[in-house]
């Protein structure tokens, strides 16, 4: 059985609620570590790459079973992960700039 990538995200749903951002413009202060009022991939990478980061408790770089949630699916490489985040990225950049705004991060995923 292959670990769909929508199930990954729900899994690492708990681990993103500890940020406690509550709201869009948090989500953005705290993504944008450079600070210019914006996210880009980069950012937006690092930000959603700490729930993996997290799981892969041998840190070489590929969640196995054993490190996924129930311990089921394909094993999942941080290639393919950052990989994922950047079409997800591109999907939420809706004005195609390569940067997310608020509005573009508070926007339902497209």
């Amino acid at each position: 059985m292959r670990l769909m990538p929508s199930l990954l995200v729900l899994a690492l749903l708990p681990v993103a609620a500890l940020a406690q951002v509550t709201a869009t413009g948090d989500y953005l202060a705290r993504m944008d570590t450079d600070g210019d009022g914006r996210v880009s991939l980069i950012e937006y990478q690092a930000w959603m790459s700490y729930a993996f980061d997290g799981m892969d408790r041998n840190r070489d770089g590929v969640l196995s079973l054993d490190e996924l949630p129930g311990g089921r699916g394909k094993p999942v490489t941080r290639e393919a992960h950052l990989a994922q985040l950047a079409d997800r990225f591109k999907r939420q950049d809706a004005d195609g700039n390569g940067f997310l705004s608020a509005k573009e991060l508070a926007a339902p995923p497209r």
